[in-house]
């Protein structure tokens, strides 16, 4: 009879975030879940096949046996949760093919940057989609090995702003791998993790480096402060709230005023450059997913950051000329006309010409 109380999970995507997520709910779910992860890479589902998940942290390295498979069967049990934890650029073609196998009240939950939920909201429909925006870092350093980078945990809730009972049961779901924080603003959130990682994703594949190293240099944290102010003024446009960024990162404070794009130094300045400092310390081990993705010769997620700014600032008439040609420069790392490294960083601070603007300080 209690297997019947069983939540049934589905992780969609072995990557670094969907491995941890996996392997902690297959640790922490004791006899409350039953857990399943589904990916399509053969290698990764052999190597967790035959040793289980390997997490490795500060204290060492743990692993955990589970359930992999590369394909559902059909007359696989209906889920309670999908958790979609693939790159933005595959979260739609996976969607559409296990959203079959989702429970009557079950619900998808979307863990990646961007703003997927509206995308999968048109396969699922929205009263079965939350989205998870994730404050902590992770990467798989080899098939099947996990390397949890940064502390943190969830802000969860669905994309429309209703309250909702599971949302809850959501919570209690990713608990043991971090605080959870529950939201009817789950849009301004997501905004607000799209900006800033427009600005450290997108600079992190092209800087080719960790996220400690690239804040060091301070036309990398000019760079990053261009980006995300034309993310904030199209958010804005959207008529977005922005939610502060693991409760602590204003971004409508971050975004620079006209008065400081002009100038070379004020005391505001210097507290945004000390922000970003701040971040890169936090974060100083993280490593951006898409390079990784781009190294494996996937294709890499800009379109679904930065591309957003862009394709969205259009149609408000918004000019977004450093996100667009961060944009163009991680294609042309992707396509191998580009190395990734401090020299490409360099040009793209030369892209768009400023008279009045020293970036190279």
């Amino acid at each position: 009879m209690q297997e019947d109380f069983k939540q049934r999970v589905l992780v969609v995507g072995c990557g670094g975030l969907g491995g941890i997520v996996a392997s902690s709910l297959l640790e922490h779910g004791g006899d409350s879940l039953d857990v399943t992860a589904l990916t399509r890479n053969r290698t990764v589902a052999d190597a967790i096949r035959e040793r289980g998940f390997v997490l490795r942290g500060a204290d060492g390295a743990r692993t955990v046996k589970g359930r992999v498979v590369e394909e559902l069967s059909r007359d696989t049990a209906p889920f309670d949760w999908i958790i979609l934890s693939t790159q933005p650029t595959q979260v739609e073609d996976a969607a559409r093919a296990v959203v079959p196998h989702l429970g009557e009240r079950g619900a998808m939950v979307c863990l990646q940057n961007g703003l997927c939920e509206d995308r999968v909201v048109e396969i699922a429909g929205k009263d079965r989609v939350f989205g998870a925006v994730v404050a902590w870092g992770g990467s798989m350093v080899e098939p099947g090995v996990y390397d949890r980078t940064a502390a943190g945990g969830f802000t969860v809730g669905r994309i429309d702003g209703q309250a909702d009972d599971r949302a809850m049961k959501l919570a209690l779901l990713f608990e043991p791998i971090g605080p959870v924080i529950i939201t009817t603003n789950l849009a301004g959130a997501r905004w607000s993790k799209l900006a800033i990682n427009c600005a450290i994703s997108t600079l992190g594949t092209v800087g080719g480096r960790s996220l400690g190293a690239l804040m060091l240099h301070r036309f990398v944290r000019r760079l990053a402060l261009e980006v995300v102010t034309e993310a904030v003024e199209v958010a804005r446009a959207e008529k977005v709230r922005l939610e502060k960024v693991s409760g602590t990162i204003d971004m409508e404070w971050l975004a620079l005023t006209e008065a400081e794009r002009q100038m070379g130094g004020s005391p505001g300045l210097v507290a945004k450059h000390g922000m970003l400092l701040a971040v890169g310390a936090r974060y100083r081990r993280l490593r951006s997913s898409m390079l990784a993705a781009i190294e494996r010769g996937r294709a890499p997620a800009v379109d679904f950051l930065n591309g957003e700014i862009v394709s969205r600032g259009r149609k408000h008439g918004i000019s977004t000329p450093w996100n667009r040609e961060a944009c163009n420069m991680v294609h042309a790392i992707a396509a191998g006309k580009v190395q990734s490294g401090m020299p490409a960083l360099e040009e793209l601070a030369g892209r768009v010409p400023r008279s009045d603007l020293e970036l190279r300080g």
